[in-house]
Parts: structure tokens; C-alpha cells; sequence
């Protein structure tokens, strides 16, 4: 009788585990170099071979800007770390593609569906958006179309007031995403900011289990729950930051680039305002405002095989 064969471990350290969004640090920018694991690291390697180790499960998200090359162990191992990679043009103004490291539950995928679906549900939502955005509670008898044009207005004062306050020559909201060099330095600044805080978002509703493409305010577009979620914290965080910098540009006091600039800015803005700890509730309080359950499983849906270990991560993360 043949002797039972000893199962062979998989060599390597083991995969690492999801941590909650909120113990993460935020994000960083990543170009001209090779994203590779190197001795189980998760690393960027430049042109001379140099290696810059990046601790990618302690990260929210990893933008990568054009010269970035990805190896497959690293998309995997960022993957499994339920680290968000996103592909992005140059200052990060335009995404052309991004990993998936959550967004695992189906239960709340469904859920985001029913409210986005139901008309009363939805405008519950976008009034409880507003009163998060602007700390007042929106105009009664109002349709969804009618708030967003409220919206819009306090919108443009809030831009006139903050160009104002730091000295800066503002006309109107302008950019082309495929022409960056056209935007005047206040645009871009703009751009580059709100790029910051949409990677972000992304990854935190992607961690909570929800569908980045399922808005409520916003819709047509593959991030408009993450347009509605930025939304809440834009004027508190990346916004003053844009126009800060534009201003000291304007000034001639600016040492860097406007861009890394900003960058650099709202990544301290982020951390001030203690930002990742707050998006997940953030998230949960928007659609708990829909007011309808979350729906069950149908009594004849099959169950998993086997139960999964309990998640060290966010809900969506895959672990």
C-alpha cells in the first residue's frame, strides 16, 4: 500500500492579511520605475537598479503615473494586502484603470442597488448628502435635479470666496483631461487635488463592499458613488489646499512644482483631518439615510461550500 504524501507548503512567506482602512496611511505616487516583489517586499526598482521598498499593506492606495511598470507578483501581493493600485496620467489628473481589492459582498452591493433604485430612498440620500456637505439641512420639497443646482451655486461662491483668501486669479472650473498643459495652474491644482481624494474614496468603498459605479447625486460614470463621497469632504480638505498652492505660486513663493505641491498638501490634509478613519462611517451613515433594509438571501440561494476564516480587514476586503 502506497504511503500517504505529506502536503507541500507554498514557499514564501504567508499572504498577507487586509488591516482596516482606517490603521492605513493614505497615499502615494509612484513613477519611472518597476513595482516588482523582491525577497517577498513589495518594491520600486529605478533605471540603476536601485530598490525603494514600499510597505503596500499599510497603504490605502498606490497611484501609478506614467514610466511605472507593474510586475504580476506585485499586482497579486497588492491585491491580497487590499492595497488599491490605480493607473493615472501625469499629476494623477487622469485614471485610466484600477485594481479591485474589495468591494467582496454581495449583500451590500445589492443593497447599494435597492436604494440607488428606489426614487424616495434616493433623494434621502442626496438631502443627507447635502446636510453632511454643507452642515444644514436642505430645502424642503426639493427634487434631486432642483438640489444639485443649489449644490452647484454654493459651489462656485465657496471657489470665489477661497480664490479671494489667497490671492488668486480664478474665473471659472476648466480643465481638459486630455490636454493637462491647457489648464491655467489653478485648474490643475484643482485637478491634481481632487485626484488625491477620489483615489481615496475609492479605496474606502471598496473596502466598506459597496460599487464605486452606483451614485446617487452622480451616475453615468464608472466612480459616482465616489464623487458623492469626496463630495462631503472636499471643502474641509483638498480644496483649500488647491488654492493655497495656486496662491503661493501666483505669489512667486512656491519652491516645487504646483503639482507635488499639492500633493504633498493634501496628503498632510489627509492625515490632519484624520480623514480614513472617517470615510467607512461616512459611507454607512449616506445610505442608512435610504431608510430601507438590507435585502436577504433567497431561501433557495446555495450557501457557501465552506465558511471563510473571520476577516482582520474592511468588509469588502478579500482575505
Amino acid at each position: 500500500m502506497a504511503a500517504k504524501e505529506t502536503p507541500q507548503k507554498i514557499p514564501g512567506a504567508p499572504p498577507p492579511k487586509p488591516i482596516p482602512l482606517k490603521e492605513r496611511a493614505t497615499i502615494i505616487f509612484v513613477e519611472k520605475g518597476q513595482l516588482d516583489v523582491i525577497d517577498g517586499a513589495f518594491v520600486l526598482v529605478d533605471a540603476n537598479g536601485v530598490r525603494m521598498h514600499i510597505p503596500v499593506g499599510g497603504l490605502a492606495a498606490i497611484m501609478l503615473e506614467p514610466g511605472t511598470r507593474t510586475s504580476h507578483a506585485a499586482v497579486a501581493l497588492a491585491a491580497r494586502a487590499g492595497t488599491l493600485l490605480i493607473w493615472v496620467g501625469e499629476a494623477g489628473v487622469r485614471l485610466y484603470a484600477s485594481g479591485q481589492p474589495g468591494g467582496a459582498r454581495s449583500d451590500r452591493l445589492l443593497w447599494q442597488c435597492r436604494l440607488a433604485l428606489d426614487p424616495d430612498a434616493r433623494l434621502r440620500i442626496v438631502r443627507r448628502m447635502f446636510q453632511m456637505r454643507f452642515g444644514e439641512t436642505a430645502p424642503e420639497r426639493r427634487s434631486v435635479d432642483q438640489l444639485r443646482g443649489i449644490e452647484g451655486a454654493r459651489v462656485r461662491t465657496i471657489y470665489d470666496g477661497l480664490a479671494k483668501q489667497f490671492g488668486v486669479t480664478w474665473k471659472r472650473r476648466k480643465y481638459d483631461p486630455g490636454d493637462w498643459d491647457v489648464s491655467d495652474v489653478p485648474n490643475r491644482c484643482l485637478s491634481a487635488a481632487t485626484s488625491c481624494l477620489y483615489g481615496l474614496t475609492e479605496a474606502a468603498v471598496l473596502a466598506a463592499g459597496y460599487a464605486p459605479a452606483i451614485g446617487f447625486l452622480h451616475t453615468g460614470k464608472p466612480l459616482s458613488f465616489v464623487y458623492d463621497i469626496a463630495d462631503i469632504f472636499k471643502f474641509e480638505t483638498v480644496v483649500p489646499e488647491a488654492f493655497r498652492i495656486a496662491g503661493l505660486h501666483a505669489k512667486g513663493r512656491l519652491s516645487g512644482h504646483p503639482d507635488r505641491e499639492v500633493r504633498i498638501a493634501c496628503r498632510d490634509a489627509f492625515r490632519r483631518t484624520n480623514l480614513l478613519s472617517r470615510l467607512i462611517p461616512a459611507i454607512e451613515d449616506v445610505l442608512l439615510a435610504g431608510d430601507l433594509p438590507m435585502p436577504e438571501a433567497p431561501e433557495d440561494a446555495v450557501g457557501p461550500a465552506f465558511a471563510d476564516e473571520a476577516p482582520t480587514g474592511d468588509m469588502g476586503h478579500r482575505s
